[in-house]
């Protein structure tokens, strides 16, 4: 597999695209004068695209998904056996893969014990917010159903998903939005000198101590949950200052307050552990998860519970409404879990979480070497193989540097042949983080080749 291709001659699939296709969050205009790039092969670290241009990749599909690589013959194998077998059939019965996975996974997060399927972030994370809705008019009169949600996460794409986002450029003109969810601040230390009040020492406690502040402000016995995640994605990369996790554990045990993880990201091995929250002792009640669950071979989410949650729709058979009245159709799809059972074993087997925190720990040591060559890098952090970098034009101010410039880097290294992201309509005048997510089989080759091209493209567009 070198990107070549058993036609001569795709030009037809190039004007099809033209014609049909809605990409994802993309300005079509440009279409109408240029081909819009299609992605017609991968192998390992690497993609082709329709002209045969080979690309190194190093977001992982785009969005954080492909965590396993390109090209895994056994996934694909699994999924046919399995779809031969039993391709669906709807999750109010159960499935052999469905079943093993759920074992397997639950293995992984000590505490947790429940797994509910759907197909994708933001529809695990619906299930969440109906969970805590349901669970406010069952046993507190309908009182205890806000939702609290921090600035610069990011939930999804729904509606609901959305009045739970705190990135406004993802949300204008789409509002109006559920009632009950409200935003608390971010955790971003860089930035603590635009948060009134913020100290110079001890910030991570003060972070934390907001969300307690919004909870005393809103009521203890209206507020239901806390949606976190553990490292914030698409809103800059951004990794919890040090004693926030504890503090905002404490937090929400105090006030009975729902603690809801979002792993859609960091979940299955992103930040070298299974998932983002176990970096930090905390145990949550809801845990969501999707992109890298089967790296993205099959549609697969899943919400898991605790046992105390999951007690909470059955503890009164006697009423019609005591159970959890949701469905996800696709969540009975059977070649999730099947791409997922071997997801895991291959993740396993070639110690995937070891090498993403060794190359992770180098990869955030060359882009330190990076800052110290180029002063528009004001910041580099994350976790494993889950690094940003925060773009600046000047140290002292950490003004931003504007969007158009984050996005030329961007271009410059896909014309050299790498593929890195930036922050993407989440934040006015804040869109300047380049964001990179490479496969946890990344090598040192591949790290290198990555930020030698970040490295060109720095110096073309800033000098």
């Amino acid at each position: 597999m070198d990107g070549t291709f058993n036609e001569n001659d795709i030009s037809h699939v190039v004007e099809a695209d033209k014609a049909h296709i809605w990409h994802h969050l993309s300005q079509h205009k440009p279409y109408e004068t240029t081909d819009p790039r299609i992605i017609v092969e991968g192998k390992g670290m690497k993609v082709w695209d329709q002209k045969g241009k080979e690309h190194l990749d190093a977001v992982s599909g785009g969005v954080w998904t492909v965590n396993v690589g390109y090209g895994r013959e056994s996934i694909a194998n699994a999924v046919r056996d399995q779809l031969i077998k039993l391709n669906y059939f709807a999750g109010s019965a159960g499935s052999i893969p469905g079943a093993n996975f759920a074992q397997k996974l639950i293995d992984k997060m000590p505490g947790m014990s429940r797994v509910y399927y759907c197909n994708s972030g933001s529809e695990a994370n619906e299930k969440a917010f109906k969970m805590v809705r349901q669970i406010a008019h069952a046993k507190y009169g309908g009182k205890k159903h806000k939702i609290l949600y921090r600035d610069r996460d990011y939930h999804g794409t729904t509606i609901g998903c959305l009045s739970a986002g705190g990135q406004d450029e993802r949300n204008a003109q789409y509002g109006p939005f559920a009632p009950g969810f409200v935003r608390v601040p971010h955790c971003l230390e860089y930035r603590a000198f635009e948060q009134e009040g913020a100290p110079v020492e001890n910030y991570g406690l003060w972070a934390a101590d907001q969300i307690e502040a919004a909870i005393l402000r809103e009521g203890p016995d209206t507020v239901g949950s806390l949606c976190l995640e553990p490292v914030t994605a698409g809103g800059g990369v951004i990794t919890p200052p040090d004693g926030y996790w504890e503090r905002v554990a404490e937090i929400c045990k105090q006030y009975d307050v729902l603690l809801h993880i979002d792993e859609v990201v960091c979940g299955v091995g992103r930040t070298g552990t299974w998932f983002g929250y176990q970096h930090y002792g905390i145990q949550p009640d809801m845990v969501t998860m999707a992109k890298g669950v089967a790296s993205g071979y099959a549609a697969i989410a899943c919400l898991v519970t605790n046992e105390g949650m999951f007690d909470k729709f059955k503890d009164n058979p006697d009423d019609p409404l005591n159970y959890f009245r949701d469905i996800s159709t696709f969540g009975g799809c059977t070649a999730g879990p099947a791409a997922a059972l071997e997801n895991l074993r291959i993740i396993e087997d070639e110690n995937l979480l070891e090498n993403t925190t060794r190359m992770g720990d180098y990869m955030l040591d060359q882009l330190g070497a990076l800052m110290d060559k180029h002063s528009v890098i004001g910041q580099v952090r994350g976790k494993g193989l889950f690094l940003g970098a925060e773009l600046v034009s000047d140290r002292d101010s950490r003004a931003p540097v504007p969007e158009k410039q984050a996005q030329a880097v961007v271009a410059d290294c896909m014309a050299q042949g790498v593929i890195i992201g930036v922050t993407n309509r989440s934040l006015p005048g804040k869109n300047n983080t380049l964001c990179f997510s490479p496969a946890l089989i990344a090598t040192k080759d591949d790290i290198d080749h990555i930020l030698h091209a970040v490295d060109g493209a720095l110096g073309r567009v800033f000098g």
